[in-house]
């Protein structure tokens, strides 16, 4: 949640480009309402909102014992600004102005921390994800995988061996404005079944809940 409409804008962007659905509110009240009843896997919140500050929106959300991965942003630089982020429950803290190959970075490391999966590279035999240039490769060959292909990929290979529900899938992969018909992730996991063909993995419907990915060999992180 950011209030500088360029900068919201360009975050937005750059986050949707990489297959994120992405939810945006301009106040700290809009925020606060949302995340009430909303769940991420990670949060960009601006101390300067306005109408709430993010201060005031992140301790509400800690005080409800939600544990969702929160990056701070702010114009202040003082080290007494970023230790009061922190005390108060932020994950990470990235002062303006910032280079967004830095951004892109810390909510890679958010999002691996939701997932629990500390490292940026999971290789399954030949098949190798990537997470920090954004790639899968089967046998040194780039999958060519679109953003939100990719993203879905991202959420399954996090949880291998465990059943990801539809909903789940749709609240990662979809945000509030997009268009996503009932057939809409029965139409990517085909899709990406076809770019895995030959990979040493399966994505698995589990009839009436939703989808697991079962590898031929265990993972190894790096």
């Amino acid at each position: 949640m950011e209030d500088a409409a360029e900068l919201a804008g360009a975050i937005e962007t750059r986050l949707r480009r990489d297959g994120h659905a992405v939810d945006w509110q301009r106040d700290g009240e809009g925020a606060s309402a949302v995340l009430s009843y909303q769940r991420y896997d990670a949060i960009v919140l601006d101390i300067g909102l306005p109408k709430r500050d993010g201060s005031s929106v992140l301790t509400e959300l800690r005080s409800r014992g939600d544990k969702t991965p929160v990056l701070m942003l702010t114009a202040r630089s003082e080290i007494e600004d970023r230790v009061q982020a922190l005390d108060i429950g932020a994950d990470d803290y990235l002062p303006k102005p910032f280079d967004f190959r830095e951004f892109d970075a810390r909510v890679r490391a958010l999002l691996r921390r939701r997932q629990d999966v500390a490292a940026g590279i999971t290789r399954i035999g030949a098949l190798v994800f990537d997470r920090a240039s954004k790639r899968a490769l089967l046998d040194g060959r780039n999958l060519e995988l679109p953003n939100r292909e990719y993203r879905l990929f991202e959420i399954l290979i996090g949880r291998i061996g465990k059943v990801t529900s539809k909903e789940t899938i749709a609240e990662h992969l979809f945000g509030f404005n997009d268009e996503a018909g009932p057939n809409a992730i029965e139409l990517y996991i085909a899709r990406l079944r076809k770019r895995l063909e030959g990979a040493p993995l399966s994505i698995v419907t589990v009839r009436g809940v939703g989808y697991i990915v079962e590898a031929a060999a265990d993972p190894v992180n790096e």
